[in-house]
């Protein structure tokens, strides 16, 4: 009789979990609020209940499960299961994560950064499930990534393969948290979007609501440019376009670099689909080594919201 998975997608708002089969298939899934209080010390029991609980509220027991697989913001060290640095969530010191669960639920326990977990759904059940050479790229608060070579998630020497936000693309362009200048991330996350276009507004001179609503109070986010773009507002259209030129200029650096067959763009900036996607491509395709411009495909993540624990559920796979 085949066993099932768990998945733990953990946010800073909210954590995502989710009971699969051995297939992938989501058999049951729900959210709890990330309680970051007191040091985000309270997250790892909240997650442990709220398994217990529906553990035994579909009349199962820990035998029915293979095991656990996590995503979590953060540095994350897999060899120790621990996590630190991840600072929405309250965990600047090291926190002993694998020890806490498998404890709190009696499992076999994997844990790895967000964004590679992201990039493991999309590559088993998704956008890339059909390839053996994937790059994922999550445009949301951030830009983060994950790289599949031959089957295999690379993590680097030192876990910082897929860190696709901090490919410079504009040199002395905006410092970015990291401590560099002209970071992808600076440009084409949904804060960086809205910081191109507050700066594109102050030279504009044509009629546009955007420039019209960068001078008032009202609150100007991604998702208000593209629709704003979608519905032929000359700064919006400009705004994306100079977003699409960094990101398509970054992923054929990826391109030429890995030659994937497929890069993957997932994340909430993602949903603004072919108004985001055609662009981009057009400037990859422009930038990127022939062989490559003719090889590697720009995708749209297939997964949203449930590629996190998916995912993360995969790693437990492992366990069997």
């Amino acid at each position: 009789m085949s066993k099932n998975l768990i998945g733990i997608d953990l946010g800073g708002t909210t954590t995502k979990m989710a009971f699969l089969n051995e297939d992938g298939e989501v058999l049951d899934k729900w959210r709890i609020l990330t309680d970051i209080s007191d040091n985000g010390s309270h997250i790892v029991e909240n997650i442990v209940k709220s398994i217990s609980k529906h553990i035994e509220d579909s009349g199962k027991t820990t035998n029915d499960f293979i095991g656990i697989g996590m995503g979590t913001p953060g540095a994350v060290n897999r060899e120790n299961g621990t996590v630190t640095e991840a600072y929405n969530l309250g965990w600047k010191t090291v926190q002993p994560i694998r020890k806490q669960i498998q404890e709190g639920l009696g499992l076999p326990f994997e844990i790895d950064n967000d964004a590679n977990v992201a990039s493991l759904g999309e590559y088993w059940k998704g956008a890339g499930s059909s390839e053996d050479d994937v790059v994922f790229v999550t445009l949301g608060t951030g830009v983060g990534g994950g790289v599949i070579a031959n089957g295999k998630l690379l993590h680097g020497v030192n876990g910082g393969a897929g860190e696709i936000g901090h490919i410079a693309v504009q040199p002395n362009g905006y410092l970015c948290t990291c401590g560099k200048k002209g970071c992808l991330e600076t440009y084409a996350s949904a804060t960086g979007i809205v910081r191109v276009a507050g700066d594109m507004a102050k030279e504009f001179n044509g009629t546009s609501r955007l420039a019209e609503l960068e001078q008032t109070d009202e609150k100007i986010t991604s998702k208000l440019i593209f629709y704003l773009a979608d519905n032929g507002d000359i700064l919006a259209n400009q705004v994306v376009d100079k977003v699409c030129f960094y990101l398509g200029l970054a992923l054929s650096d990826i391109g030429n670099t890995l030659n994937p067959a497929s890069i993957i763009i997932g994340g909430g900036v993602s949903n603004a689909g072919n108004t985001l996607l055609q662009p981009t491509t057009k400037y990859f395709q422009q930038n990127a080594f022939t062989s490559v411009r003719d090889s590697t495909k720009i995708k749209l993540a297939e997964l949203g919201n449930d590629a996190g624990v998916i995912g993360a559920a995969s790693m437990a796979l492992q366990f069997r």
